[in-house]
């Protein structure tokens, strides 16, 4: 049986608790052993956390240690997946340059707060990941992140949807999901999460369960394999 971690905590307005139980049924139901934490200390014990096939990070903000830093980061090089939607993995520690760096982003802005209309649109010759999965319109906050140009993007936003300083550069579509490498281990994001009920859509949740399996074939994989991607699609490798 598979194990998942998942740590919730830091900033309450993005509902970590509520988050942490969707993301606990998803994985219970695909068979996976989870353990939920609110402490960061969870962290502490880089053996278990190699001994893990997934991490999930649902903390927004907050402070970490940089030992705590590295044991997650040695864990996922090691093959671990690291799995996480919204503010519960890349805007996490905004002074830990470590975690950005293995996480493959930083949020920055979301223009016009929440509440605004805007499309994800799925890009469908990137991965098998999204495979079957169509565009889909979201209201909630629009997020405007600082990326790793490493990262396989497979949706994105257009921005600008609203007014704001950034509005008279050219239109750019911003990466909402995405997956990279670090080390031999799999890391997937997904930037949608403001609150419970936009993780709790369809969609959402599909691209989700995707991510959490396919990250957590890493260790089996060692870098290369397709059998979690194969329980969806009956396709190859990602990233």
């Amino acid at each position: 049986m598979k194990k998942a971690l998942i740590v919730q905590g830091g900033w309450q307005g993005h509902e970590p608790k509520e988050v942490a139980a969707i993301f606990r049924g998803i994985l219970e139901e695909e068979g996976f052993e989870v353990e939920v934490s609110d402490t960061l200390e969870a962290f502490a014990d880089g053996e278990k956390l190699r001994a893990l096939d997934l991490i999930v990070p649902v903390w927004t903000m907050g402070e970490i240690t940089k030992e705590l830093v590295k044991n997650v980061s040695e864990a996922v090089q090691s093959g671990v997946g690291l799995a996480g939607c919204h503010g519960g993995m890349c805007d996490s520690f905004r002074n830990n340059v470590d975690w950005q760096f293995m996480t493959g982003g930083q949020w920055v802005a979301h223009p016009g707060n929440d509440g605004v209309e805007y499309a994800v649109n799925i890009k469908h010759s990137s991965s098998p990941l999204v495979e079957g999965i169509e565009d889909f319109t979201v209201k909630s906050e629009q997020y405007y992140l600082h990326i790793d140009p490493a990262v396989e993007v497979l949706a994105t936003t257009r921005f600008p949807v609203v007014s704001g300083p950034h509005s008279l550069n050219k239109a750019v579509d911003m990466p909402v999901v995405w997956t990279k490498r670090w080390g031999v281990g799999r890391v997937y994001y997904c930037s949608l999460g403001h609150h419970a009920d936009i993780v709790d859509m369809p969609q959402v949740k599909e691209l989700m369960r995707r991510g959490f399996l396919w990250t957590a074939e890493g260790k089996k994989a060692d870098g290369g394999g397709s059998s979690a991607e194969n329980k969806y699609t009956g396709m190859g490798d990602s990233q």
